[in-house]
């Protein structure tokens, strides 16, 4: 089978088996993308003409390009998970990427913001909203239902009406994997939802749709929305990292530990598989009391 043709029926079959979410999914298309088109490069057309040497080669180049450690440890899941379902359903007689590997992923902590600083950004979109405005509406119940529940940025779009309940102040959200959870969310953002809700969704709607954020046209918001959104906050806030939808996330995250919460409440909350993605929040936690400790102990 050619390579192009095998890398859409592995991605079909992926989902099938799986459940990915839809940036998942669009992360391995992409890299197999890039692949199938390197091997074509090297006259290699064919599934069966991958092979480990052009596999490190394909590697090798992403690297000297400037490809993050994680894009290429991202990569190289993708070609050896490829690999794995051609070899599997006889496509191939052997496993081309089973003894691939990519370079560790650097550790760096995520950005977390400081309560004040979360304080003087909600302030101002509040103050906005004051006015009436619906997208303002809308912004703040994005912004507290972010740092709230701590969502990401897919779970937040994906949300419908449906799903949110004012009353016991929690929402139920679709993870990685296709995995449902719901998630508590304060007063403040009961608050900030019921205005939108009331006020600001219906000057948006031009048209009948479940989703509860919507853009200036009146349709589903996207991600790269959201993104413009809290970019435009975080540009003249002290602090270094991405400045997404996730930093509102990892902050809530942080916070609740700060305040005490068990790292399995935590870790529920997030919808993380593994207790160990969660573990980083405690990393974060310590170098931030070890700041305190330096910029307030005499002694430090």
């Amino acid at each position: 089978m050619d390579l192009e043709s095998a890398v859409r029926s592995f991605i079909t079959q992926l989902g099938l088996e799986r459940g990915l979410s839809d940036n998942t999914a669009r992360s391995y298309r992409t890299d197999l993308a890039n692949l199938s088109a390197f091997a074509s490069g090297r006259d290699a057309n064919q599934v069966g003409d991958l092979n480990l040497e052009l596999l490190r080669d394909w590697l090798w180049q992403a690297s000297q390009d400037g490809l993050a450690k994680s894009t290429l440890a991202r990569r190289s899941a993708a070609a050896r998970s490829f690999t794995e379902w051609a070899h599997r359903t006889g496509l191939v007689e052997t496993d081309a990427a089973a003894r691939l590997r990519a370079p560790k992923s650097d550790s760096h902590l995520p950005r977390v913001l400081t309560r004040e600083q979360v304080d003087t950004i909600l302030d101002s979109l509040i103050a906005l909203a004051a006015t009436g405005d619906p997208v303002a509406l809308r912004n703040v119940a994005i912004i507290e239902l972010l740092y709230a529940s701590a969502l990401r940025v897919s779970e937040l779009v994906g949300l419908d009406l449906d799903r949110i309940d004012l009353d016991r102040h929690t929402v139920r959200v679709t993870g990685k994997g296709s995995k449902e959870r719901v998630v508590p969310f304060g007063v403040p953002a009961a608050n900030a939802l019921s205005r939108y809700l009331d006020d600001g969704r219906p000057a948006l709607a031009v048209r009948a749709t479940p989703a509860v954020f919507l853009g200036a046209r009146g349709d589903r918001m996207g991600t790269r929305t959201v993104y413009q959104i809290v970019a435009s906050l975080l540009i003249d806030i002290a602090g270094s990292g991405p400045s997404g939808p996730h930093t509102f996330r990892h902050t809530a995250a942080t916070h609740l530990l700060d305040g005490g919460a068990d790292l399995r409440a935590v870790q529920e909350l997030l919808g993380h598989a593994s207790l160990g993605t969660t573990q980083i929040y405690t990393h974060v936690s310590a170098e931030r009391l070890k700041e305190s400790y330096r910029s307030a102990h005499p002694r430090a």
